[in-house]
């Protein structure tokens, strides 16, 4: 396994850090290694990813430009190839056997597979999105929440590439009727992406479960805003208005946005 895919970086390569250790006249330099999984993207940024101490990609991607990759860092090959793909095909083979079993509704061979997982990468946002789904559809909920904790506070859980799992996390807490935990997800999701339509009119479905009509207006009419004439969300708030679960001076504030 080399260090070029197709013609681009990819795999591992290694940084130093020095550090002092004591004082005064005890100090000395310590010089550490630093593992990291490198892949370069289409638009030639490099995209680097901290190795964890069970040889596998972890945490949150950064980018640097390739000037620095080559000033800073090392190929490691040998490294790559020897242990860490093993690791890393080790955690994908659990991940799609547990996503498989799940599908199939065996849940407790998904949760046995994510366990898996999680053992060689605890942050892994597939992983934490397939457990807590796993629970949600056996109606565990206190082993849910347990997942929903870790999950709200996991950096990297609402990038784009992890958009279906976190629909459907969102969608299932709905359904188990942890509404709170749902208000709280979402607005999670908010705090980082504030220009998701979809975010908004799933929260608005939260808020009208909670029977919270106003908030429930509101999130749909962030919606329009981003998205305006947006087929579900102008459907929401006519039914609303039909149903007088909103004033007509809250409708008059929206009618532009869906006519």
């Amino acid at each position: 396994m080399g260090q070029f895919k197709q013609d681009k970086i990819y795999g591992v390569f290694s940084s130093q850090e020095i550090k002092k250790v004591g004082t005064g006249t005890t100090t000395r330099k310590t010089v550490s290694k630093i593992f990291w999984f490198v892949e370069e993207s289409d638009d030639g940024s490099i995209i680097v990813q901290s190795i964890n101490a069970n040889y596998v990609p972890t945490g949150v991607k950064k980018t640097i430009t390739k000037e620095q990759l080559l000033e800073k860092y090392s190929p490691e090959p040998e490294f790559y190839a020897s242990t860490v793909y093993p690791k890393m095909k080790e955690l994908d083979t659990a991940l799609n056997n547990a996503d498989e079993s799940r599908k199939n509704g065996e849940t407790f061979t998904a949760e046995f597979e994510y366990n898996h997982a999680l053992k060689i990468d605890v942050g892994n946002v597939r992983a934490n999105f397939g457990i807590g789904l796993t629970y949600l559809d056996r109606g565990d909920t206190e082993k849910a929440k347990n997942i929903f904790d870790r999950l709200i506070n996991l950096e990297g859980a609402y990038t784009p590439e992890h958009k279906h799992l976190f629909n459907e996390f969102g969608i299932n807490l709905r359904k188990t009727k942890m509404f709170s935990q749902a208000v709280e997800y979402y607005n999670r999701a908010l705090n980082l992406n504030k220009s998701d339509e979809n975010i908004f009119i799933n929260l608005a479905r939260v808020y009208l479960e909670l029977k919270q009509y106003d908030n429930c207006f509101e999130a749909l009419s962030a919606a329009l805003q981003i998205a305006p004439k947006h087929e579900i969300a102008t459907k929401f708030v006519i039914w609303l208005k039909d149903k007088s679960l909103i004033t007509p001076k809250q409708f008059e504030q929206v009618q532009k946005y869906i006519q």
